[in-house]
């Protein structure tokens, strides 16, 4: 939070941050290309500009690190390896070929060799244009021409005409309609050394270069400490920028049990609201020790899950050090988030949805602390009504007593509204809406108590159902209302004052986080008779405990 703090206090600095960041490659991906012997030139080339660019980076950090000690230390961790950028500017082309066949990667200079190996192919027009003034003023044929192809090579071509002036040092190498072709020892010893002047250059370049590969080496741990030193930077930078742009805060950590978040926002569906031109509606959430639980109820598209995900959001942002978009925010400690959320299937487990949601619920049940942020979206709703509510209702009560986390619980099931009568630690709040004659405006704002109804149908009829089914569903929807021992049947199960319902997890002995229920595999285990299995029902039934993993 301090670099934060620094960067977004210099906004001029940040901005060159940024502009240089531009500039900088993936230094660390190198690195382990380096390390692999699989690195190409213009990755070389591109460590070399990374490190070019790095004192302009470190002036910048030299003065933001005395109000930031992590700044400080990236600073230090910015050393420039003097050699490496000394060895790599004096071998690497500025501009190296793409691929190490094609030559053009080794800088001129760089090795005597094959700067003569490259001027030996480079000159060879110049060569020709001289040997053949030179051959013409010997003979005194004027016609005479000092060509090359790639079928024949290099040749010195005279018409039938002038052939009575050839020197005897010719010697004769084609015979066309026309003229003759010749070759001299002078011109057959240029063209062995131009002929394998190219390839020799290449073939020396490749070895150079991987020489040059094997030679730094040695420095890839240096890389690495430098490549994950700009990650960071380049990681404070987005987040000191955007805590700018988007108006964060800076969170605060406390020792003490609590979460408090004022007009906490969620980043993501605020961004893409912004490029609507809409706003967000901030929302509060807050945790204690007398405040456990929030009980949330509310409409479908009210905003219940993306409340949830906001608080979640917001803790994650804090925990690594970044400002959070909110107006306060104050958080103790917090050791892990879990989250139930969402219908899914795993088809090819063979698992259900429901089974899906009861094997992560379980995975909670079994794992939050005191310090833990769960969050429970519409438990149960997988099953049956009854079963899900029932389901829904005693894994809010074992959350309550036993977990003891921050829990954010929504739900569709108005019957949970009751909860907070025997347990002061959970709050009812709702996420309100209005009907204003057939329409439904949600207010996505978060307020007290629990909500009247889910308005279902509403939601039903803006997704685009037709009128008719609608039609019937409110219809039926009035008689399933006025069915009267239905809705005692269903009331009974938790609003009446009966023995079932005051029953808590320590009046049947469990007082601390369950951790010795058996998983399905070690129930299966638990069941087997060693003594009564042949060797193949042995086998069998390790086939069968293996499907169970």
């Amino acid at each position: 939070h301090q670099a934060i703090t620094a960067l977004t206090a210099h906004p001029f600095g940040l901005n060159e941050l940024q502009t240089i960041w531009r500039e900088i490659s993936d230094i660390e991906r190198i690195a382990t290309r380096i390390a692999l012997k699989s690195v190409r030139p213009k990755d070389l080339a591109s460590l070399r500009d990374t490190l070019n660019i790095l004192p302009q980076a470190q002036r910048i950090l030299h003065k933001l690190g005395e109000s930031s000690p992590l700044l400080s230390n990236l600073y230090i961790q910015l050393e420039i390896p003097t050699e490496l950028l000394q060895l790599l500017t004096q071998a690497i082309m500025p501009e190296p070929a793409a691929i190490l066949r094609e030559g053009g990667v080794i800088a001129h200079q760089y090795h005597p060799q094959l700067d003569q190996l490259r001027a030996l192919s480079a000159d060879t027009g110049q060569f020709l244009l001289d040997l053949e003034s030179r051959e013409r003023l010997r003979t005194g044929i004027s016609t005479l021409r000092v060509e090359f192809n790639k079928v024949h090579g290099f040749f010195i071509e005279v018409t039938h005409g002038q052939t009575d002036k050839v020197p005897l040092d010719y010697q004769r190498r084609q015979t066309l309609k026309n003229a003759e072709r010749y070759i001299t020892p002078e011109l057959k010893a240029f063209e062995d050394q131009a002929l394998s002047a190219k390839d020799r250059s290449f073939a020396l370049e490749k070895q150079l270069f991987e020489e040059l590969v094997e030679q730094i080496q040695k420095d890839v741990p240096v890389i690495q400490s430098i490549g994950q030193a700009l990650a960071q930077i380049d990681v404070l930078g987005s987040l000191a920028s955007k805590a700018k742009t988007l108006n964060w805060t800076c969170p605060k950590l406390v020792e003490q049990s609590i979460l408090q978040i004022d007009q906490g926002r969620h980043p993501v569906v605020e961004s893409q609201l912004a490029k609507r031109s809409l706003s967000f509606s901030g929302n509060d959430s807050e945790f204690n020790l007398s405040r456990k639980m929030l009980l949330i109820t509310g409409p479908n598209m009210g905003g219940k899950s993306t409340y949830m995900r906001q608080v979640a959001l917001i803790t994650v942002m804090t925990y690594i050090g970044s400002f959070v978009p909110a107006k306060t925010a104050t958080l103790g400690p917090i050791d892990q988030i879990f989250t139930r959320i969402g219908a899914s299937d795993d088809l090819a487990s063979g698992r259900s949805t429901f089974m899906v949601e009861m094997t992560e619920a379980a995975s909670i049940l079994h794992r939050a602390t005191p310090h833990s942020l769960v969050l429970m979206d519409e438990i149960g709703r997988g099953t049956s009504t009854f079963d899900g509510l029932a389901l829904a209702w005693s894994i809010a009560k074992y959350l309550l007593e036993i977990n003891q986390s921050y829990t954010l619980f929504a739900t569709h099931y108005l019957e949970l509204a009751s909860l907070p009568s025997q347990y002061p630690q959970c709050i009812n709040v709702h996420l309100s809406a209005i009907e204003q004659g057939k329409n439904l405006i949600f207010l996505h704002q978060v307020k007290p108590g629990h909500a009247s109804q889910s308005y279902g149908l509403q939601v039903a009829q803006l997704a685009g159902v037709p009128k008719v089914v609608i039609q019937q569903a409110r219809k039926k929807l009035s008689a399933l209302e006025s069915n009267t021992p239905a809705n005692q049947a269903q009331a009974d199960l938790f609003l009446s004052n009966t023995i079932a319902q005051n029953h808590s997890f320590q009046e049947e002995g469990i007082t601390h986080l369950d951790t010795t229920i058996d998983s399905p595999t070690e129930q299966a285990l638990r069941d087997i008779d060693l003594d009564s299995l042949s060797p193949k029902e042995a086998l069998d039934t390790l086939y069968q405990l293996k499907k169970l993993l």
